[in-house]
């Protein structure tokens, strides 16, 4: 067979040449929207708007002369544009470290469009992004060291951790598309070169699909590193609990989150609480994965909130959280993503269950009697005219009570002999005959029974089932 490998050399001036224009125009556009901003600095914090401004314009005349003159430095477009992220990751570095939190929260959106503004326009190799990563951690210490007065923890809660993540993400993001893209001009070429490559195409096809996919596989064990630790409801219900967690695609858009926390009340002693939310958010995959990390770091947010001693005011907070962060910035197209979530908090002294929902209702089995506690009937990140605040409902439990949290995507698959869903009927019956067993033997069978509904149909959504037993 021909020989139909290109030289690397010829493929990096191939891509070079096809990915130029489109650099040099989005290097211009990062560095007329850098100026832009200052409007929102002189109306935010008017009392850095001068160091803030000295800044922008260096960063950005610094870019200009990358730009203009990098015939005479001898500069790569990507040199270019790797000279302005990084100038504006520097420059959002020393912003935060003379903001309190309320104007950190605000400004870690700025930060994080930075990030996922360059994982979706910028091609550069590996190297500029682990360089970028390493600059911008080092740029926060040194900045937080000499100017912040906000305690680590804060640093982070408020916007450290979310925007650390998302760097992370849209590093593999930057990775995948470059290598994509390489790939792509390659196959290009080589289809120029002969017409006999058949089995190529499928080796180069394999490659991109594996490529996708380790890198999905990574952000896979990312969203799982963030997912609580077991030994939380271990050391509350020891072997009385789990937790079917089922993603459709390699990474999910469904998420549990659990955490021990005390209220604050303004009169009386507090009390503690173990909070557990089962949540659905809008897609699948990738996007529904980027929706689990904003809600699960706002849930952990709620939970430090002074004023928030309730689920109903968690969700509250939830909702608000999200609406502002999918909506902040100059786009004048409102994005009307969120999630349905169920939400309860256990006094485990007392045995008494709070609990609040968005669209996703819990179950109560007592006795081979199943009780339902409704939700509201408004998704987390709502965008209608009128916002409605979140329910709560107070109940007592009973030794022996089993508390289900679940999203629609167990009910919601397709099989069975007529191939429709499974329905909540069945699932209700299924908790309810199954109620008496150990919750291992109930996981056992709630997978059993969705495995032969399913058949060898494609699992259609994420599945997400938390049981407990009181």
């Amino acid at each position: 067979m021909q020989d139909t490998s290109i030289p690397e050399n010829i493929v990096k001036a191939e891509f070079y040449k096809s990915t130029e224009k489109f650099h040099i125009v989005a290097c211009w556009i990062g560095v007329a929207l850098n100026l832009m901003w200052f409007a929102s600095d002189y109306l935010v914090l008017p009392e850095y708007w001068i160091s803030f401004l000295i800044f922008r314009v260096c960063v950005c005349l610094i870019s200009v002369i990358a730009l203009l003159g990098r015939t005479f430095f001898k500069m790569s477009i990507f040199t270019c544009v790797f000279i302005l992220v990084l100038g504006i990751s520097i420059q959002n570095a020393y912003m935060w470290s003379v903001m309190d939190i309320s104007h950190l929260q605000k400004h870690a959106f700025a930060y994080i469009a930075l990030f996922i503004g360059a994982g979706m326009l910028v091609l550069w190799e590996m190297k500029l992004s682990l360089i970028l990563a390493i600059a911008t951690l080092i740029s926060n210490i040194v900045f937080y060291k000499l100017n912040s007065k906000l305690s680590i923890d804060e640093f982070l809660i408020n916007g450290g951790l979310l925007t650390l993540t998302v760097a992370i993400f849209c590093i593999f993001l930057i990775r995948t598309r470059y290598r994509l893209t390489y790939n792509e001009i390659k196959s290009r070429l080589e289809l120029e070169k002969s017409k006999t490559l058949i089995e190529f195409q499928k080796e180069e096809v394999e490659e991109k699909n594996k490529e996708i996919t380790d890198s999905l596989k990574y952000a896979k064990r990312l969203q799982e590193a963030l997912l609580p630790p077991k030994n939380l409801l271990e050391n509350a219900f020891k072997d009385n609990f789990f937790i079917l967690y089922k993603p459709r695609d390699i990474v999910s858009g469904d998420f549990y989150w659990v955490r021990k926390t005390q209220t604050t009340p303004t009169v009386g002693e507090p009390v503690e609480y173990l909070l557990i939310a089962v949540a659905d958010c809008t897609g699948h995959g990738v996007p529904g994965a980027f929706m689990s990390l904003l809600g699960s770091n706002f849930l952990h947010q709620s939970a430090v909130e002074k004023n928030v001693n309730s689920p109903a005011e968690a969700l509250d907070f939830l909702n608000q959280k999200i609406i502002n962060t999918l909506n902040h910035g100059y786009g004048e197209e409102k994005i009307r993503d969120g999630m349905d979530i169920s939400f309860i908090a256990i006094n485990l002294q007392t045995r008494e269950l709070a609990y609040s929902g968005a669209n996703n209702p819990i179950y109560i089995v007592r006795d081979k009697s199943l009780e339902t506690l409704q939700p509201t009937k408004q998704a987390i990140g709502n965008m209608n005219d009128v916002v409605l605040p979140y329910t709560n409902s107070v109940v007592k439990l009973n030794p022996n009570d089993c508390i289900y949290l679940f999203t629609d995507g167990y009910a919601d698959q397709f099989g069975g002999p007529k191939g429709k869903k499974l329905k909540r009927k069945l699932f209700e019956e299924t908790l309810i005959e199954s109620s008496h067993k150990t919750m291992e033997e109930q996981k056992k069978s709630l997978e059993t029974i969705l495995a032969n509904w399913k058949g060898d149909l494609d699992q259609v959504d994420d599945v997400c089932v938390v049981g407990i037993r009181i």
